[in-house]
Formats: structure tokens, C-alpha cells, sequence
């Protein structure tokens, strides 16, 4: 029967896992890794009970990939204009012709003028003109990270086509833990955590998908304080 498994468990079933060698994915496409694993850990929830932290995420990776996974929205008092004003302004029409602020936040100007201003304790969105659009406080930015992701287990694996399946071979597991508002900041400035606005106009007022603060997979390591191996 699937359950719940703490810290030991893990590990000690980890350990069979890597001495086992490649392993057909249990299930097609992106997701086939999370699911082979926890299949393998016999769990019924992607996540692992650790006694100081409560129950902790777990992430499989593949090694190589650099895909981006959401790790948390913010929006609470960010806004420094209306945020229908600035899709009216900034915004770009969608294929039905339907304005939104749909961006990828960079250092660099976007066609808009929009960039990402960083600043010793804060970060904002601004134009090119002066403009400040939104605005975070890095700290409120960590604390928001811990309350979202007070630990992660990350798992990462080696993936290879052999006809239509895939096949693992997990290699590493890391337990991740804490974060600071100097560590978001490097990595923002890196570009290792993107910025991403989702809000378009409703008429009478802003539909807000929620900012999204999103990293790489294969840098996730770099967004904590303590990284130890399992």
C-alpha cells in the first residue's frame, strides 16, 4: 500500500534505486519521471515527512534539462500602478485581440520598455521612462519563498530514449534548505530566477494570474542556503 515515508525510509530506498541501474519510465512524457520515482518510493504524495520541517517536497530531475518550475506567485501590495492601467499601457494584444502584460521580466528593455530594476533590498519592474509598474521587497520575496518551500528533496537522474520509452538512471538526491533575501538577489541577477507577469484586461479590471517567480531545474541547488547530499 503507497504511504507516506520519512527522511530514513528515503534514503535507504533511494540507495536500492541508484544500485539498480536503468529503470523504464512508468509513465509517457515530462511528467514519467516524478511518477517513476514515486512508484518506486511507493508514495501516494510527491512528498517526504522530515521531523524539523513537516512534510518536504520532492522534485525529480532529469540531468541536462533546464526546464522552469513556477516556485511561488506574489502579487500582495506589489503593484505601484493600477494594474489595469498598466496593461492598457504596456500591454500587448493575444490572438483574439485581448491586451495582457503576458512578460518575461529581464534586465534588458522589452518591445514595451519594461525591465527589471534590482536594487540592494528590492526588485521592480519598470519603463524605460522612470515609470516603477511593480515593486518587491526582497525580503518579503524570501519569506514568502520559506512559507512555499521550506525544504525540497531533489532527485536528479540521467534520462535516454531507447525506441518509444524512456528509461532513468537516478544518480543524486539533495535535501534543499533555506533561503535568504541576498541569495534570491544573486540569482535573480544571474537569470537563474525569472520574473514572469500574467495579467490581462477584463474590462472593468485586471485579470492577474499571479506574478510568478520561477527558476531552472538544474539550478534549484543554487536557491538555498544548506545543500546536503542524501
Amino acid at each position: 500500500m503507497s504511504k507516506r515515508i520519512t527522511l530514513e525510509d528515503f534514503k535507504r530506498s533511494f540507495a536500492e534505486i541508484k544500485k539498480a541501474g536503468w529503470i523504464q519510465s512508468k509513465r509517457r512524457g515530462s511528467t514519467g519521471i516524478g511518477q517513476t520515482l514515486e512508484q518506486l518510493l511507493g508514495l501516494d504524495e510527491n512528498n517526504i515527512a522530515l521531523p524539523d520541517l513537516g512534510n518536504v517536497e520532492l522534485k525529480a530531475h532529469r540531468i541536462g534539462s533546464s526546464s522552469m518550475i513556477t516556485l511561488f506567485t506574489f502579487n500582495r501590495k506589489a503593484w505601484k500602478m493600477k494594474p489595469l492601467d498598466a496593461v492598457r499601457q504596456y500591454g500587448t494584444p493575444d490572438q483574439n485581440g485581448r491586451l495582457g502584460l503576458y512578460f518575461t521580466m529581464t534586465r534588458t528593455p522589452n518591445s514595451m520598455g519594461l525591465f527589471l530594476y534590482v536594487e540592494e533590498d528590492r526588485i521592480s519592474v519598470r519603463h524605460i521612462s522612470g515609470q516603477i509598474v511593480a515593486e518587491w521587497q526582497l525580503d518579503a520575496l524570501a519569506e514568502r519563498f520559506m512559507q512555499k518551500i521550506p525544504g525540497l528533496i531533489l532527485v536528479s537522474a540521467f534520462s535516454e530514449m531507447r525506441g518509444d520509452s524512456e528509461w532513468f538512471k537516478f544518480e543524486r538526491a539533495q535535501l534543499l534548505m533555506g533561503t535568504s533575501p541576498e541569495i534570491l538577489r544573486n540569482q535573480i541577477l544571474a537569470g537563474n530566477v525569472l520574473v514572469d507577469l500574467r495579467l490581462h484586461d477584463q474590462v472593468t479590471r485586471a485579470r492577474n494570474h499571479g506574478t510568478g517567480f520561477r527558476a531552472r531545474e538544474d539550478k534549484l541547488p543554487m536557491l538555498f542556503q544548506n545543500v546536503k547530499d542524501l
